[in-house]
């Protein structure tokens, strides 16, 4: 038999930076399993977050726009899938690996709330005495305990360098562990490529959204830098590009840009610091995936325009803010009620506790489920 897996470690461990993190090498999984004959773990991994009902149901959550605005605007699938893509870049320019890099993107939206952002303050808010809410927490929370299909074992069982990926946050809390390995006081390079990623792609395809919904205009962008030197090198390659043209390959150079200064800077600091496996990665005195002092500083600009004159317009969030009231007295009717939920999320009533159970149902919802739920228990307006 050919035994692909161990073929693939092979090709990990032959063209693979001694920085990566290699299948072969994983910390392995809470629940001890045989190893695939044909996939690696982490490739196994992927699969079982493409086949998750909570990776599903990311189609039908908001990213900007509330979902079923308009057929074009992006999701958090289609956001998933080109920050995804943008990882692989990235890790294959590095010599990560892609296939950990892949789990960590398509994994770290799959706890988030219906109604975006917003809807993620209003979840925190009703559980500030109960825990809170925080959507890379429940991304965790979801593969380990909610998403549960398998009958050997609770959760997903995903390798312990896909759930240690998911948590950013803790990764700088000092001594923060999973499991009792480390997870900073840096993340892996894969961990950092796909959160380096996700502020990539929300940079250039909010753009491209907004100015779809005639919210911001061409000129109001003009008055960013990182909107003018990308404008500028798309004008100097296609002078003569009609206006819907010159947008998207202005949006296109945007993210080229981002790419090129992350990997300049990676390099940069891989040299400087020369990480000889992955603790040095997590270990060493800087993170080693970042923009330059200078990129920085222009998307800093450029992200405060975009709260100012796109996420805070008074059209995004009127429809955000009636939508995540909806989504709050839902809440407060399942906790009241808490026959009305699903059998699955009743059965967690007891070893979870009620208002826990209660987040985990509401967090899953999509956007139209929540509010097809609002309307069928007659919540009022």
């Amino acid at each position: 038999m050919n035994h692909a897996r161990k073929d693939w470690e092979h090709t990990e461990e032959a063209h693979l930076a001694p920085y990566a993190c290699k299948s072969s090498k994983s910390l392995g999984r809470m629940h001890p399993e045989t190893p695939h004959p044909l996939r690696s773990c982490f490739a196994r991994d992927r699969d079982r977050i493409f086949h998750s009902r909570c990776f599903r149901r990311l189609e039908y959550k908001t990213q900007v726009f509330v979902n079923g605005t308009a057929d074009h605007y992006r999701t958090r699938l289609t956001h998933t899938m080109e920050m995804s893509a943008v990882g692989r870049t990235l890790a294959r320019i590095l010599k990560a690996n892609e296939d950990l890099t892949e789990c960590i993107c398509l994994a770290h939206d799959i706890g988030h709330s219906p109604f975006g952002h917003v809807g993620e303050k209003v979840l925190d808010d009703l559980m500030a005495d109960h825990g809170g809410f925080d959507h890379n927490l429940q991304s965790l929370r979801c593969i380990e305990v909610v998403e549960s299909p398998y009958p050997d074992f609770q959760g997903l069982n995903l390798s312990w360098e896909v759930r240690a990926g998911l948590l950013k946050h803790e990764a700088h809390i000092e001594g923060a562990s999973l499991n009792g390995h480390p997870i900073g006081p840096f993340q892996s390079l894969e961990a950092q490529i796909a959160d380096l990623a996700d502020d990539m792609t929300y940079h250039a395809h909010d753009v491209d959204d907004g100015l779809e919904a005639g919210i911001i205009t061409l000129l109001q962008l003009e008055t960013t830098e990182f909107w003018r030197t990308a404008a500028d090198a798309t004008k100097k390659r296609y002078p003569n590009l009609d206006t819907d043209r010159f947008v998207r390959a202005t949006i296109r150079c945007m993210l080229e840009l981002q790419v090129v200064d992350a990997t300049e800077h990676a390099f940069q600091t891989l040299e400087k610091t020369t990480p000889k496996d992955v603790r040095s990665v997590m270990a060493a005195p800087e993170r080693i995936v970042d923009f330059n002092p200078e990129m920085k500083r222009m998307l800093d600009e450029f992200t405060a325009f975009m709260f100012e004159n796109l996420y805070f317009h008074h059209g995004v969030t009127h429809a955000t803010i009636q939508s995540v009231e909806m989504m709050r007295k839902l809440f407060l009717h399942y906790i009241e009620q808490p026959e009305t939920m699903g059998a699955k999320a009743r059965g967690r009533i007891e070893p979870e506790g009620l208002w826990r159970t209660v987040c985990d149902y509401v967090a899953g919802c999509t956007d139209r489920y929540a509010i097809e739920e609002h309307q069928r228990f007659g919540l009022g307006d």
